[in-house]
Formats: structure tokens, sequence, C-alpha cells
């Protein structure tokens, strides 16, 4: 059911789960938690990065 979920984008890799992927597929727990970190930066950027863009401006250059 977990995996089902997760397939389903109901449920996120959470540290257990990962830890549990990772000694049933003999790869990293690390490996797994950066998948869910990156699919979760790519789901927000899709989302918000237009608003960003227009409340958030890029610092200037600081002359010494």
């Amino acid at each position: 059911i977990r995996i089902h979920e997760i397939i389903n984008r109901k449920r996120s890799i959470t540290p257990l789960t990962a830890l549990r992927l990772s000694k049933y597929l003999r790869t990293s727990a690390q490996f797994w938690l950066n998948l869910q970190s990156l699919y979760d930066l790519e789901n927000e950027k899709s989302k918000s990065m237009a608003r960003i863009n227009k409340e958030v401006n890029p610092i200037t250059k600081v002359n010494r």
C-alpha cells in the first residue's frame, strides 16, 4: 500500500520509507530522500516561480 500511495502521489518518501526501500533494493536511504527532495523542489518551482519573480528582486552588487 505504501508504494502504491507514493506512485499515485498520495504519499511522500519519508525517512522511514527511504530506509525500507534502501534495505529492500540495496541502495542508500539518502538516494530516496534526494529523489523526494528534488521532486518537491521542482513541484514547488512550477507552482511558485511566477509569484517569486514578481515579489523578489536579486541583490545588487555592493561596492566597498
